[in-house]
């Protein structure tokens, strides 16, 4: 599996508080199947002021500690960038990382407000030739009020990706349900850690692959942890978007349309 989306990086944000954590963090990615991490500190102006060159120095730090611990882990360089003004030229400036120096992008929007002008925003990131890859919408406390946002969102060019605990229930039931919600609609198309620690957010992808093979099939659930994964690594222009939901009924879930099929 390849996971894009953590914070393994010490000492450089809200993750890993110690090189001794990034090392035990590396040792249970690669335990649970995980071969390829992407390190994504955040990006926030006046809180987090990371920027390429130092995301990239200490990546190259933590990968000689690998090596030299014995921890078959490679490891990439991106960001968790957040919506604020200057993003598009901090990009075309190199200043601000995308994932492994190609068009796509992790974008978090704010977890408790809709930002404003947030899908003009993101579509203007596709206009300009990325691909954002929003973060964990499924837990974001607007998503009620803005899902079909999202959606649109996916059908004019942008990536979701949930977090591999949402599904398994560490963030709560809310959480859980908009990330079944979000596959169920064929709206997402990775999975990843966000791993911040060794403990509560570990990272761990793999008991979130097997919820999704229930629901969605072997195939869906290997593009979801590595498929799509390596067409962001290797720079590919993104397959074709998923389509639109339709308002399912009550009860119309994808357990109640296999169990149908079954009948």
């Amino acid at each position: 599996m390849i996971d894009l989306h953590s914070h393994i990086l010490p000492g450089i944000d809200d993750g890993s508080r110690s090189l001794e954590m990034s090392l035990d963090m590396a040792r249970m990615a690669v335990a649970d199947g995980i071969k390829v991490m992407a390190c994504t500190p955040h990006i926030y102006p006046g809180l987090y002021m990371n920027d390429a060159a130092g995301i990239r120095a200490a990546r190259d730090a933590l990968q000689g500690s690998l090596n030299e611990h014995g921890i078959p882990l490679q490891l990439t360089t991106g960001a968790d960038v957040h919506l604020v003004p200057g993003l598009l030229e901090g990009l075309r400036e190199g200043r601000v990382p995308s994932l492994h120096g190609t068009r796509y992008l992790l974008l978090e929007p704010p977890h408790h407000v809709a930002p404003p002008h947030f899908a003009e925003s993101v579509f203007n990131l596709v206009a300009a030739g990325y691909v954002p890859v929003i973060t964990h919408p499924e837990r974001l406390t607007w998503v009620e009020d803005h899902y079909q946002v999202f959606a649109e969102l996916t059908r004019q060019g942008a990536w979701m990706q949930l977090t591999a605990g949402s599904l398994t229930g560490v963030f709560g039931a809310r959480a859980k349900h908009w990330a079944e919600r979000f596959l169920d609609d064929g709206l997402t198309h990775i999975l990843a850690t966000d791993a911040h620690s060794s403990g509560r957010r570990s990272p761990v992808m793999s008991q979130a692959r097997e919820i999704a093979e229930r629901m969605l099939g072997r195939e869906e659930a290997d593009l979801l942890v590595e498929g799509r994964q390596r067409q962001v690594l290797a720079n590919a222009l993104p397959s074709a978007v998923p389509p639109l939901p339709v308002r399912r009924k009550q009860g119309d879930g994808w357990l109640n349309r296999l169990l149908r099929r079954r009948h």
